[in-house]
């Protein structure tokens, strides 16, 4: 399929790998209604892509997202409240979108990322980030808190003393503290981050498809479920994978370990380019 286009994104693919990117560097890439509608658009027509296994997130120029557009987003449609519900629907239906995206979705954090931008950062699956990236909650200095959804995706993913500390502060951090907090998984030096998260979207791409698929959507649905609840989901899912995967992994799965013993799980380490230049 011919790749679209957008004025405030960009789509790209590579060998299996989809790139996302903001495209509204002028701005920091703030989301604006234009950015918000054409990110559900895109979505959906990589979800159907057949040659992207694989999503990537990041932006264009020195920023991931500085968060919502102030101007267009709030101030333009103060007055306007028939338009500022549906851009708010859009806003929401993007994020959710991400979230129950069934491809596994990497966000490579280049820049600046601030309040909205959180949201969908937060339901990418795992997140890499530039060590000298700049990230911040800071809607307490303008005298709110930080809304649309940030606050409960901020709750969900930090621990709770760094959650309130960098909300009720508004103070900036970088790359490295959002991997010891586990905001994202870990972080690289700049020029090392997209080589990195290449190295981790091609792992992800040696794996089996409707497997991914199933891992994130399970994993997704029982964090709120009782225990009793989830054995029975987890129960039926796994009938559900094994009936529909074409590959037929569990089988090829059982056959390379038992038969072939050609996988030794424990005997492989998954390690970043950053580990490799400390190996000696």
């Amino acid at each position: 399929m011919p790749i679209p286009t957008y004025e405030t994104l960009i789509v790209e693919r590579e060998e299996g790998i989809g790139w996302l990117k903001f495209n509204r560097p002028e701005k920091r890439n703030a989301l604006n209604p234009r950015l918000l509608e054409e990110f559900l658009q895109a979505l959906s027509w990589l979800e159907f892509d057949t040659e992207t296994s694989v999503l990537v997130l990041t932006g264009v120029g020195d920023a991931w997202s500085a968060g919502m557009d102030l101007k267009e987003f709030f101030r333009d449609l103060d007055d306007k409240p028939a338009e500022r519900q549906r851009v708010d629907q859009i806003y929401h239906l993007g994020w959710q979108r991400l979230n129950i995206f069934p491809k596994p979705t990497i966000a490579m954090v280049n820049g600046f990322c601030f309040g909205g931008a959180f949201t969908r950062l937060i339901m990418c699956d795992l997140a890499v980030a530039s060590d000298d990236a700049t990230f911040g909650l800071s809607e307490i200095n303008w005298g709110i808190f930080p809304g649309g959804m940030v606050t409960k995706a901020v709750a969900d993913i930090l621990p709770p003393r760094d959650a309130l500390y960098y909300t009720l502060t508004g103070d900036t951090f970088d790359g490295r503290k959002a991997a010891e907090m586990r905001l994202v998984n870990y972080s690289v030096p700049h020029a090392q981050l997209r080589d990195e998260t290449v190295r981790l979207a091609r792992k992800l791409l040696e794996k089996n498809p409707a497997a991914l698929r199933a891992a994130k959507e399970t994993y997704k649905f029982v964090r709120t479920m009782d225990y009793t609840q989830a054995q029975d989901y987890l129960q039926a899912k796994m009938i559900a994978l094994q009936a529909t995967d074409p590959a037929h992994g569990r089988a090829q799965g059982i056959k390379k370990f038992v038969e072939d013993k050609a996988y030794r799980p424990g005997f492989e380490s998954y390690t970043t380019v950053a580990d490799s230049d400390k190996t000696v």
